[in-house]
C-alpha cells in the first residue's frame, strides 16, 4: 500500500535522507521546508531532490515554516506517517536567539503534534529530539577519567552509555526546547493516544550534510581540513561523542514505523554506541592517518556551555526491541562523508 509521509525539514541533512529512503519505497512523500538552515545546506538539498524525482509525482514539495499551523495542516491532511525532523539545531543559536529558538523547537513541535491529533487518520509521528535534555549528566553523578586523548566514563555502570532512564535536565534554551517537543511527544501519546516515538539522537552524520561550525562537527573539520583551514577546538579536545552514520538512523525510523504498535509512545536513546564514539582529537588523527588531511592551524578556546565532556547512547532498547544496532563503523562512515565531500 503506498503512504503518504510528511517531513518537516525534509530538505536538512537527516530530512533529505528521509526523503530519499521513502521515495525507493514507493511511497507518496511530502517535503515541507523553509530552507532556512544556516550555511544554505537547505537550498542545496532541495534542488537536488527536485531535480531527481523531477518526473515522478510521488514527491512534492511545501515551501513552509511549522510555525503557520494552516499550512502545515493542510500538508498533514491524509498523512500516514510523519517524520518531524525540522529544527533549530544549535545550541549556540539558542544562547544568541532564545525566542527563535523557542518559536523553532517548542512551539513549532506543539503544532506539528496538535494538527496531528486533529487530523482524521492518527498519523505516526517520529521526533528526532537530542541527548542535550540530559544536559551535562550531573543529575545521577557520573564519574569521570581523563585519557591521553579523551575523557571517559569510570563507572561499570555508563560503560555501554547512557539510557532512556537517565533523569532529564533541560540545560540551555537549545535543550529545554528540544525536551519541552520531547514531553509533548510522550504525553500526547499518554493523553491523546498519538502514535509517538522519541529519538534522543547523538552525533548523526553523513551525506547531504553541508556542516557550519556550531553544528555537523565531524563534516566541519573534514571540511576545514580539505580547504587547508584553521579549526577552533573549544574545551581541551578530548570531549567524546558517540557518531552514527545516517543510514544506520534511516534504518531506526524505518523499523519503528513498521512496528509501531510496540514503539508508540516510547524513547530511544540513539547513536552510534561506545564502539563508534570518538573525541575530536581522535578524529584529527583519525583525519590525517587515513584520510591523509589536516587542518592548517589548530587552536583552543574555553568550553562552550553545556558541553557535555562526555556523552554515549547506551542502545540498548533499541537492540532489545527492534534487533537495532550500528552497522557503520566510524571509520567506514568518516571515509564515506569525505568521499562524498570531495565530489563537492
Amino acid at each position: 500500500m503506498t503512504r503518504k509521509v510528511l517531513v518537516t525539514g525534509g530538505a536538512g541533512f537527516v530530512g533529505s535522507n528521509l526523503t530519499e529512503f521513502f521515495m525507493g519505497k514507493g511511497d507518496n512523500v511530502v517535503i515541507y521546508d523553509n530552507l532556512s538552515r544556516p550555511g544554505g545546506g537547505a537550498k542545496v538539498n532541495i534542488k537536488y531532490l527536485l531535480e531527481k524525482y523531477k518526473s515522478n509525482p510521488s514527491l512534492s514539495f511545501v515551501e513552509a515554516d511549522i510555525g503557520d499551523f494552516g499550512k502545515l495542516s493542510e500538508a498533514m491532511k491524509d498523512a500516514d506517517i510523519v517524520l518531524h525532523v525540522a529544527a533549530q539545531t544549535a545550541m549556540t543559536t539558542s544562547l544568541e536567539d532564545p525566542v527563535g529558538d523557542f518559536e523553532t523547537n517548542a512551539r513549532g513541535t506543539f503544532n506539528v503534534l496538535e494538527a496531528a491529533r486533529r487530523a482524521d487518520n492518527n498519523p505516526i509521528v517520529v521526533y528526532t529530539s537530542t541527548n542535550k535534555v540530559y544536559g551535562e549528566l550531573t543529575k545521577k553523578a557520573i564519574e569521570l577519567e581523563e585519557k591521553e586523548k579523551r575523557w571517559d566514563f569510570a563507572a561499570d555502570e555508563f560503560k555501554k552509555g547512557v539510557d532512556e532512564d537517565y533523569p532529564l535536565d533541560y540545560e540551555g534554551p537549545y535543550g529545554c526546547s528540544k525536551g519541552i517537543g520531547d514531553a509533548y511527544c510522550l504525553d500526547y501519546a499518554r493523553t491523546f493516544g498519538l502514535r509517538t516515538v522519541v529519538f534522543r539522537m547523538s552525533g548523526i552524520y553523513g551525506t547531504s550534510q553541508h556542516p557550519t561550525e556550531d553544528q555537523a562537527w565531524v563534516a566541519w573539520f573534514i571540511r576545514q581540513a580539505m580547504e587547508n583551514k584553521p579549526i577552533t577546538i573549544y574545551g581541551d579536545g578530548k570531549q567524546v561523542r558517540d557518531i552514527l552514520f545516517i543510514p544506520d538512523l534511516v534504518d531506526m525510523f524505518d523499523r519503528v514505523i513498521t512496528g509501531i504498535d510496540k514503539a508508540k509512545g516510547k524513547v530511544y536513546n540513539i547513536g552510534g554506541g561506545r564502539e563508534n564514539a570518538i573525541s575530536v582529537l581522535e578524529l584529527l588523527d583519525l583525519m590525517e592517518s587515513e584520510l591523509g588531511i589536516k587542518p592548517s592551524q589548530v587552536t583552543f578556546d574555553s568550553w562552550r556551555r553545556a558541553d557535555q565532556k562526555v556523552y554515549i547512547s547506551n542502545t540498548g532498547r533499541a537492540n532489545r526491541e527492534f534487533g537495532w544496532e550500528p552497522k557503520v563503523t566510524k571509520e567506514d562512515g568518516i571515509r564515506k562523508l569525505y568521499e562524498w565531500m570531495k565530489k563537492g
